[in-house]
């Protein structure tokens, strides 16, 4: 192996990323606190940690062995967030889009451990291995854009992520819902650590909404809640997003095609100007 020339070919990558962030100014990206969706419901206890490394919380537990692999996994997201970022915020400045809740990228080890042990509790004999794979909003942002100029962002946006090497692996449209949540939430694969994350793409109407229903939703997901409870919860959240407003073209909006180019080193085109902001 070519030693000197695999240490260019780093440096000539470091330095193209750098470029981009320089070029788009990404600092100046406007971003909003979202900070309703972090706050916990009240009908969550505190999570623990047992004498023997295992985990617990509202009766979910887990395993020393297991949270231990949760724990690297977490570790795992943070370190591939590192590379991700830049490229969202630089998708985000492009497409005119404000970044909402930039500080919230990063889903808690809690929150990540609450959704591991209850996919593993409704499906017995499915591994904490299995369970891992399954999670895509370990890192997550919001995109938001007005309602009038929604499907264009998204279009722009979601093209440049996959222009930049992200394989598009989920794209839930649910704006043609007649009940429920309205927005889209898609899922990635990052070209270099093959770190999955979410990307939400909504309005200021349809994000309010969320945050409105957050509460409602956690507490639907607790594995003691009762199934009356449960219609109750999904009744109240259906009234809230029936109110949102469906931006023009959004429920024919879908995931941009694959990549043609596997190779990640040659994904990062620089604009040849800036878009005013």
């Amino acid at each position: 192996m070519n030693t000197h020339r695999t240490a260019r070919r780093i440096v000539t990558r470091a330095a193209t990323a750098a470029a981009l962030a320089t070029a788009l100014g990404l600092g100046a990206v406007h971003t909003a606190a979202a900070s309703a969706a972090s706050s916990a419901p009240v009908s969550v206890r505190p999570a623990g940690t047992d004498p023997d490394g295992g985990w617990h919380q509202n009766g979910l537990r887990l395993k020393a062995a297991d949270n231990k692999k949760v724990d690297a996994f977490v570790r795992r997201a943070r370190n591939a967030e590192r590379a991700i970022s830049p490229e969202v915020r630089a998708a985000a400045r492009i497409s005119h889009a404000e970044l909402i809740g930039f500080d919230q990228r990063l889903k808690s080890p809690d929150s990540l451990k609450r959704k591991v042990a209850t996919w593993m509790r409704e499906s017995p004999g499915q591994t904490v291995d299995e369970s891992l794979s399954m999670i895509n909003d370990s890192v997550r942002f919001t995109l938001q854009w007005p309602a009038g100029s929604y499907s264009q962002g998204v279009h722009t946006a979601s093209g440049l992520l996959s222009a930049w090497g992200n394989d598009s692996t989920r794209w839930a449209n649910t704006w043609n819902r007649t009940a429920g949540y309205k927005a889209i939430n898609s899922a990635w694969r990052a070209p270099r650590s093959h770190q999955l994350f979410e990307v939400q793409f909504h309005t200021p109407e349809s994000k309010a909404a969320q945050l409105e229903t957050h509460k409602l939703y956690e507490e639907q997901r607790l594995p003691g809640t009762p199934p009356a409870r449960v219609r109750e919860l999904q009744a109240q959240q259906n009234a809230i997003f029936a109110a949102v407003p469906v931006p023009p073209g959004a429920e024919r909006l879908t995931a941009p095609a694959r990549r043609l180019s596997p190779d990640p080193a040659r994904r990062l085109p620089v604009p040849a100007h800036l878009p005013g902001r």
